[in-house]
């Protein structure tokens, strides 16, 4: 039997893939296309529903993406979502302009109507708003669902057509009910059941690696990392001992993580791993840069030269599998084809030079971190690959703000092991998304030993997250606070300062560069 499906329309949101993942949460298949797809291909896709994901522009704006008029005309239960509730109204004749006052962040929101989107909601939520415009004059047929005191039409529906229009975000955390506003959509008005799983997906991307590598060899891009790690023992199922995994030294690793990834690999999983130490190349191509683009460009051209170069060692080989994730490839520009802006560079998604060899497997491509991890627990993977924090595929290099040296690189390396060694000792790893330093551009006057010093700054940063595309600093208590810079003043030669970023996403990302 074929399972349901629900089809996401991406019109350049940051939080497009987050439909998705709050679709699968609810055990419903559900995947994105470009808002540019045509109504034929729609059809063959076949889905109980379509979402249109919000966006960036305005739907006035000269090149907006518009909506195709036949793709409502369908008979399928449409949802519009902030843009996507906009471009629903203007398609079908209604009227957009600007609002008087903008309206961002959390918003109370009243609910008019608990027929069908709102069914089971209190009378009054918290709602995620994010827009400079909204909808003045509805299109025929539509009916008001819900209002705040800034918008008039929070939310609209037509049910004798089932379409409908929200102009808050119901996929953010922030929305209450979020996910029973959505869960609404697909089980009340698209009438899907709950059938898909996680397992489902590695059973699919198993088949689809075996289908496409074919009788050819596979290399993957190993790091030791629960994505990388994941990817590989998958690609492994697929493929068994044609999947050759290489280990890249890049000299901006943490202290003692080539030693760990190389004995976990070789001795635990028996895998078939080739270690190249190109530490030496790395820093001097990264010797007094200073932009992070260029860091991380850097970073990624070299990596892939490296891996060209082992690859060529190796016989019958033309893929190459990398543990890529959906916020890598947002933050740098829209996989699905939508208008995304970009925010920065990630080594293994902008980074890929144009004639690269090798052809990519990403099979993470559109999932998040947790759902990964969900997979690495399915896939029997050890636990402590399974929680380790995500490190960005340039490592320290954009940790240390201005130039990647040697020296820099010792500082910061002994104050994140210090740093991480009291967050375990307290328990709090797996409660933290991400905790680590940053090593900053700048020296301060301290007194130590009763002799005036002038030395480096380090930056804590740690915070907690559902999925890495919104995050809050991590409220870590005083005491241990007071250690871990006492520890890291008191050990790392060089430092003299210790700070705390208590920044969220947005408006900050969890990196510093």
């Amino acid at each position: 039997m074929k399972k349901d499906t629900i089809l996401i329309l991406d019109f350049g949101s940051q939080y497009t893939q987050l439909i998705a993942r709050r679709i699968r949460e609810l055990k419903v298949f559900s995947i994105i296309e470009p808002c540019t797809i045509g109504a034929t291909k729609i059809k063959e896709i076949g889905p109980k529903g379509i979402i249109l994901s919000g966006g960036p522009h305005s739907v006035y704006e000269k090149g907006a993406p518009s909506l195709q008029k036949r793709i409502v005309g369908l008979g399928v239960p449409v949802l519009g979502i902030c843009y996507g509730m906009q471009i629903l109204v203007k398609a079908l004749n209604g009227q957009v302009k600007e609002a008087k006052k903008r309206e961002y962040g959390r918003a109370p929101m009243y609910i008019d109507d608990h027929h069908d989107l709102f069914f089971s909601l209190p009378a009054k939520i918290i709602s995620w708003m994010s827009h400079t415009d909204q909808a003045m004059v509805l299109p025929k047929g539509f009916v008001q669902l819900a209002h705040t005191g800034n918008t008039k039409f929070a939310a609209i529906g037509n049910r004798k057509e089932k379409i409908y229009g929200v102009q808050f975000h119901p996929e953010v955390v922030h929305t209450e009910a979020g996910l029973q506003i959505i869960s609404n959509f697909l089980f009340r008005i698209c009438e899907c059941f709950a059938t898909w799983q996680l397992s489902d997906f590695i059973t699919e991307q198993v088949n689809q690696i075996r289908k496409r590598v074919g009788k050819k060899n596979i290399i993957c891009g190993l790091s030791g990392g629960v994505d990388s790690s994941a990817a590989a023992i998958l690609t492994q199922k697929a493929v068994g001992r044609r999947l050759k995994c290489i280990f890249v030294n890049n000299g901006v690793l943490r202290r003692s993580e080539a030693k760990k990834v190389i004995s976990v690999f070789r001795n635990h999983f028996k895998i078939d791993l080739h270690y190249i130490d190109a530490s030496a190349a790395f820093l001097g191509k990264l010797k007094e840069v200073i932009d992070p683009e260029k860091k991380r460009k850097i970073i990624g051209h070299e990596f892939i030269r490296v891996f060209e170069r082992q690859a060529a060692k190796i016989r019958n080989v033309e893929f190459l599998v990398q543990g890529t994730l959906y916020p890598d490839v947002i933050e740098s520009t829209s996989f699905f084809g939508g208008p995304t802006s970009r925010i920065k560079s990630h080594h293994n998604v902008a980074g890929l030079p144009l004639k690269m060899k090798l052809k990519l497997i990403e099979p993470f491509r559109q999932l998040f971190k947790d759902e990964v991890r969900e997979i690495a627990s399915l896939l029997k993977l050890p636990q402590d690959i399974i929680y380790r924090q995500p490190f960005p595929g340039p490592g320290l290099a954009v940790r240390i703000v201005g130039a990647v040296t040697r020296e820099r690189l010792t500082m910061l390396r002994e104050a994140d092991s210090i740093l991480e060694d009291i967050i375990r000792k307290y328990n709090l790893y797996r409660d933290l998304w991400q905790t680590f330093c940053v090593l900053l551009p700048l020296k301060t006057v301290g007194v130590m030993g009763d002799k005036r010093t002038y030395e480096h700054v380090v930056a804590i940063r740690a915070v907690t997250s559902l999925d890495g595309m919104t995050a809050d600093w991590a409220k870590l208590p005083h005491q241990i606070l007071e250690k871990i810079s006492n520890a890291i003043i008191n050990k790392v030669r060089g430092v003299n300062r210790v700070v705390l970023d208590i920044s969220s996403k947005p408006p900050a990302t969890i990196e510093w560069e």
